[in-house]
């Protein structure tokens, strides 16, 4: 046989056999595994409660878009969602504090939402047509980002001056301020949150201007009415919430008549280290000098 032949046999066989299974319907599984987008689960789901034709929808909670190649939208991006981080930062605090009044103040702020959620719902405000690849499909007025910050803000700015009672020793106003400045830094730090966090839901183009202040005026006003509330109802009865015995269970605690819970559980800590340090220290000379 022509060694050309022999040469060129293999792959006219092959083109042959190709040609056979084209006509009979047989693929190469490689081939067809790569050409495929998905492979047709119908019979190993293992739940199947929605049928065919399903229209599948993103939870929006943490989805937020800005424009690609804008770094300012990325930051604002980041910045709007500023009310997760805060409400996970609560959850924290809750099971690690527990303490009454973190508790209440969540409660606030879930309070907050049901209000912002059903004025949304009864004026049925059109969402802005922002170009999203995933539009918000709830209303748009008030901005709920808008009124959670400015709760927040707002309560906690009452809370760092009025409920954290400081007896200052200082003379001047100047050591007053110098005294009192990280209160001072951490209420504009609130305060340039929120405004940051309302501020990119406009440059993103989720709301406009206008939901974006009646989120801060309604938010606002609820935070006041909250923590006139929390002091005048909720503190009293926390001496009593903590003996019950569920809150006993739970190590719940009120530390409204402690001025400053932080240096008080400095220096509880160390007082009872120095009392341990001495106890063991007096222990092991007893030991040493009795054997």
């Amino acid at each position: 046989m022509d060694s050309d032949a022999i040469l060129t046999f293999p792959f006219r066989k092959a083109s042959w056999i190709k040609r056979v299974a084209e006509t009979h319907g047989i693929f190469n599984m490689a081939e067809d595994t790569l050409r495929r987008s998905c492979e047709n689960g119908e019979n190993s789901y293992l739940f199947d409660l929605a049928g065919n034709n399903v229209k599948w929808k993103t939870i929006s909670l943490t989805h937020v878009e800005y424009p690609e190649g804008d770094f300012v939208g990325k930051v604002l991006a980041w910045c709007s969602l500023l009310p997760i981080f805060i409400l996970v930062g609560f959850i924290t605090l809750i099971i690690f504090r527990r303490e009454l009044h973190t508790m209440t103040f969540l409660l606030g702020i879930l309070v907050n939402e049901v209000v912002n959620l059903i004025i949304k719902h009864t004026l049925a405000y059109p969402r802005l047509c922002g170009d999203h690849v995933f539009p918000n499909s709830s209303y748009a007025m008030p901005s709920d980002h808008s009124q959670f910050m400015a709760f927040f803000a707002v309560y906690s700015i009452l809370f760092i001056y009025i409920r954290l009672v400081h007896f200052t020793q200082s003379t001047t106003v100047w050591d007053d301020l110098i005294e009192n400045l990280w209160r001072h830094l951490l209420a504009v730090g609130v305060v340039l949150a929120a405004v940051a966090v309302g501020f990119s839901r406009i440059y993103l183009r989720y709301h406009t201007l206008h939901q974006v202040c009646y989120g801060f005026l309604l938010g606002s006003a609820i935070g006041v009415a909250w923590f006139m509330f929390t002091q005048t109802v909720f503190t009293p009865l926390f001496p009593t919430i903590t003996t019950w015995p569920l809150c006993e269970y739970l190590m719940v605690r009120d530390s409204t008549l402690i001025p400053s819970v932080m240096w008080f559980e400095y220096t509880q800590s160390r007082t009872e280290m120095k009392k341990r340090q001495r106890r063991g220290s007096h222990n092991s000379y007893c030991k040493s000098h009795s054997s």
